[in-house]
């Protein structure tokens, strides 16, 4: 059967390319074409775009790449008809993926061109934000595939919508990078890990205070994780005064095996962090005029993945401007010196990771919907 898959971002690959893994083990001969980047090339997928040349954050970079955007949609239509897919898998990527899904909607009820059952894997946050994109969604995608339990439970009593919650793919994938490292002895075991994200704008913010808080904890080697996509001058600039902070690139998950503690900037990242089992503190800063928009746009109690999943403050999050040298001091010094903190945290962490692979392997679930819909298509 043949298969289109459309992964924007750096995480998209990783999930596409273990769904890949996973439609291998279920047709013996896919023809599987993607959206990607190179694991999912090394799954067996055949490349068309890489997301490196998707990848545009913020209103400005949109605005100014427009053209480049517009042209991206328009090939990738051309090469989804050109190919004639009997599934369509669109992985995150919802300000691309959304107008793909709708599309192809279009074409199937025109009883055109286009015959593929349409799965999106991976939902939109629309719970946080941009509720209004949920009709359209019912609409157009035949198989909406969740990876957040609360989500399952979210689109059927707002939405009337039946989504499938398979797990997260993240529990395979640290378990899996765990077993590869195990026995290896750790470098240190006295190291704290400082994941600051992955856009400038939001490092230059939060990595300062994270650096300053390195001084009050000199027996401790603080070790800083660089985005994939930013250069090594740009860290320079912050961490050439610190004596007991250094960095690392591409090693994130090595680094997360071996830290004691972590200063973590919300997203994904808070997620991994707790499976890896390390004590964390969420931090998040951004510009004031940006922090007051999104305070009125966002609809949820909790910026943390861990803290949402859990409907409770598992870990603690310091948001603006409570994000100080101060603050942070002290909840990394509970995280390292609190023995009843650090055994809650290990509890809460264990029934995190329960819940979250309660269904069994999050890819092997999804590529079974995927593969079901590319059989069933009409």
């Amino acid at each position: 059967m043949k298969y289109y898959i459309i992964a924007g971002e750096a995480s998209g690959d990783l999930h596409g390319s273990n769904l890949i893994k996973e439609i291998k083990k279920l047709d013996e001969a896919p023809n599987i074409r993607c959206w990607g980047g190179d694991l999912m090339q090394a799954a067996g997928a055949t490349l068309v775009k890489h997301y490196r040349d998707l990848a545009f954050m913020g209103f400005a970079e949109v605005v100014m790449n427009l053209k480049t955007i517009l042209n991206n949609l328009k090939f990738c239509k051309e090469d989804i008809l050109e190919f004639k897919p009997d599934v369509l898998v669109l992985i995150d990527y919802p300000g691309f993926n959304l107008r793909i899904a709708e599309w192809a909607h279009q074409l199937k009820a025109q009883g055109s061109r286009l015959k593929a059952k349409i799965v999106f894997y991976i939902s939109p946050q629309v719970w946080a934000w941009k509720e209004s994109r949920v009709p359209k969604m019912k609409e157009t995608i035949d198989e909406m595939i969740v990876i957040l339990p609360f989500e399952k439970e979210y689109y059927k009593s707002k939405w009337n919508w039946d989504v499938d919650y398979v797990g997260h793919p993240l529990v395979q994938v640290v378990d899996e990078f765990k077993q590869s490292v195990t026995g290896r002895q750790p470098s240190a075991n006295n190291i704290i890990a400082m994941l600051p994200g992955s856009r400038k704008q939001e490092i230059a913010k939060k990595l300062p205070i994270m650096l300053e808080v390195s001084r009050h904890f000199p027996q401790y080697q603080f070790i800083l994780a660089k985005a994939p996509g930013l250069e090594d001058a740009f860290y320079e600039s912050f961490v050439r005064n610190y004596t007991n902070v250094s960095s690392v690139r591409n090693k994130t998950y090595q680094l997360l095996t071996e830290a004691k503690a972590a200063l973590v900037t919300s997203g994904t990242a808070t997620l991994e962090t707790a499976l890896f089992g390390v004590p964390e503190v969420v931090c998040y800063k951004g510009s004031n005029i940006s922090y007051q928009i999104a305070k009125r746009l966002i609809k949820i109690k909790y910026i943390a993945l861990v803290n949402l999943i859990m409907d409770k403050p598992v870990v603690k999050e310091l948001i603006q401007n409570e994000l100080t040298v101060k603050s942070l001091k002290q909840e990394l010094s509970k995280l390292l010196f609190d023995e009843a903190k650090k055994e809650q945290l290990k509890d809460d962490y264990e029934n995190l990771k329960n819940i979250l692979s309660a269904d069994g392997n999050a890819s092997a679930n999804a590529a079974k919907i995927v593969v079901d819909a590319a059989k069933s298509k009409n």
